[in-house]
């Protein structure tokens, strides 16, 4: 119960928002997070897998929600180390419980921030950073869209993310986003803006359907065709994982490209 006071002066309980506990990488993960609103799901795993880290490289996870994605990839890299930054404090306090979850104390560590306004002394520090950014442009969001910053972009758009990104990493590092199949023309120009050596690697729901998502991924400092890669097909035609899917969501395995 969390103490607040109310109009009268006097000290309330107020019960937390609800949250489940759920686990992710076919267990190896376990993950606490809001039981409404924006969840963390498939897409924080790809990312994660995504990632072409190795031990003893620093990691910055943009827009870290609960942490999904860092446990992912910490699970993964047994040797590397996450900072996480999230402008929701809630989420952060939430992804401090997953640390102690998945006793990663010594290697992932969230803090409060705005990828608008991250502080100087995380420049160029990292070798890579991942992004999952909100996947809504304020502008066209729906009525009925919830205003939560994890689902749609206040104040802060694409480039800025993009920008942010950029910022964190060395020379030669990586920039790696997952986003929306239909906004891959913006991600694109912006990322051409801070790096180069682009590669693209769709993400296809089923044989013959048409791409929900897309993995970009780019070295800053360098130059390079772009790479359409062969992407990943993520159900059979019964419904169940392809055996790539299964390796990568379930047995925890790098998506390759």
């Amino acid at each position: 119960m969390e103490p607040v006071v109310d109009a009268m002066g006097m000290a309330v309980t107020k019960p937390r928002d609800p949250t489940t506990e759920d686990k992710l990488l076919g267990g190896r993960v376990r993950l606490v997070q809001p039981r409404t609103g924006y969840r963390a799901a498939m897409d924080a795993v790809l990312l994660a897998a995504a990632i072409p880290a190795a031990n003893g490289e620093r990691i910055m996870d943009l827009g870290s929600g609960v942490g999904a994605a860092s446990m992912c990839l910490a699970s993964r890299i047994g040797g590397c180390q996450i900072d996480g930054a999230e402008v929701q404090p809630r989420l952060v306090s939430l992804g401090e419980q997953n640390i102690l979850l998945n006793r990663l104390e010594r290697r992932v560590r969230f803090f409060v921030a705005d990828v608008s306004t991250l502080d100087v002394g995380f420049i160029e520090k990292f070798d890579h950073t991942m992004i999952n950014p909100p996947y809504l442009q304020e502008a066209r969001a729906q009525p009925t869209d919830s205003p939560d910053p994890a689902r749609v972009e206040v104040g802060v758009g694409l480039d800025e993310w993009v920008h942010a990104a950029a910022s964190v990493i060395r020379d030669g590092g990586t920039m790696t986003f997952i986003h929306r199949a239909d906004r891959l023309d913006e991600l694109l120009a912006a990322v051409r803006t801070v790096a180069g050596s682009i590669s693209v690697v769709p993400i296809w729901p089923g044989h013959g359907k048409e791409a929900k998502r897309v993995i970009v991924s780019a070295r800053k400092g360098r130059r390079g065709p772009l790479r359409l890669c062969p992407g990943l097909t993520l159900y059979d035609n019964e419904g169940q994982y392809t055996r790539l899917a299964n390796e990568i969501l379930l047995a925890g395995s790098a998506l390759e490209f």
